[in-house]
């Protein structure tokens, strides 16, 4: 008897969640996304056959995302959940073939990740420190808290996700080093550097036991009702820091990722040192960075260099 689709879903994402360690925004996007494509076939979700699936059914699709006018960029997600799913159920014999052999993905204009410019972030991370007001000007946890987690992106590169599971016994005797599990379940050690290390020593001796962690994981960031901080509630706290450090453009975690990984490679850094710190699975991913890196000797040449286009003089 034919398994129905619901099956095969809950048994994908129930994968990908325990033993790919995607996180729950990862899943909950993969769900939304191959149920979109199931909705193109025109059936009805348990009359869904994956095995009759055709290249041509997945490029209609594809072209149907595009007339949306969806970005190339959520195009390529969205195919590449489909693919993930395939893959899937190639692996354990559900389909005879995998129809997603000869998907490409769309071509994407390459966009060099924003970042914080070094003459910025010192006044920025004075005030993360807890030296000024960080998007709430009332003293107290919620101050600290935000002011904390905005300074950990900055000082360790980690993801959103990695940092909302921090627990304090993630952290080695003295707080010199930070342990995290990245994705795919891989776990990494990343340093921390002397300012953010006293920081939290500080933050975690002011408000042991306050608020009280209602949840088993006893993770460090909480609500003030002592609950787990949910991604977007993280999301708030760091644009609210940045913002109040007059930070301008996109103001996110992931933009202080990108900052502590542009401000190591302009200060020298090994690139292959700061793939593992960000924890990239190839060297590849972390390359973009260069990028940053090339564009800032370009600034520095065209404001300094006699021929630089600033007016130097013959």
């Amino acid at each position: 008897m034919q398994t129905a689709y619901p099956d095969y879903m809950e048994n994908f994402l129930g994968y990908i969640q325990a033993e790919k360690r995607y996180s729950e925004h990862t899943v909950s996007n993969y769900r939304r996304d191959i149920s979109d494509f199931i909705a193109s076939l025109d059936v009805a979700a348990e009359c869904f056959d994956p095995a009759k699936v055709t290249t041509d059914d997945i490029r209609d699709w594809i072209t149907g995302l595009s007339r949306r006018g969806l970005a190339p960029s959520s195009v390529n997600r969205m195919v590449s959940a489909l693919r993930s799913f395939y893959k899937y159920l190639r692996s354990r014999d559900i389909v005879p073939k995998d129809p997603m052999l000869r998907i490409n993905s769309l071509r994407t204009a390459k966009k060099l990740p924003s970042y914080i410019p070094e003459s910025v972030s010192e006044k920025l991370f004075s005030r993360a420190g807890g030296d000024a007001a960080t998007g709430d000007d009332t003293p107290g946890y919620i101050y600290d808290r935000n002011a904390l987690i905005t300074l950990l992106f900055y000082s360790t590169g980690i993801r959103l996700a990695e940092l909302r599971n921090i627990k304090p016994a993630d952290f080695s005797a003295g707080f010199t080093r930070l342990r995290v599990m990245g994705k795919g379940g891989k776990e990494r050690v990343v340093p921390v550097v002397d300012y953010t290390r006293n920081k939290l020593r500080d933050f975690i001796v002011k408000y042991n036991g306050d608020p009280v962690c209602f949840s088993d994981d006893k993770c460090l960031f909480l609500t003030v009702d002592g609950n787990q901080m949910r991604a977007l509630e993280i999301y708030h706290a760091v644009k609210g820091v940045l913002e109040a450090a007059g930070v301008q453009g996109k103001k996110s975690p992931h933009v202080l990722r990108h900052t502590f990984a542009t401000h190591l490679l302009n200060e020298g850094a090994d690139l292959r040192h700061i793939q593992e710190l960000l924890g990239h699975a190839s060297l590849a991913a972390t390359q973009v960075y260069t990028h940053n890196s090339i564009t800032r000797l370009k600034e520095v040449y065209a404001a300094s260099h006699p021929r630089g286009g600033k007016g130097g003089k013959e």
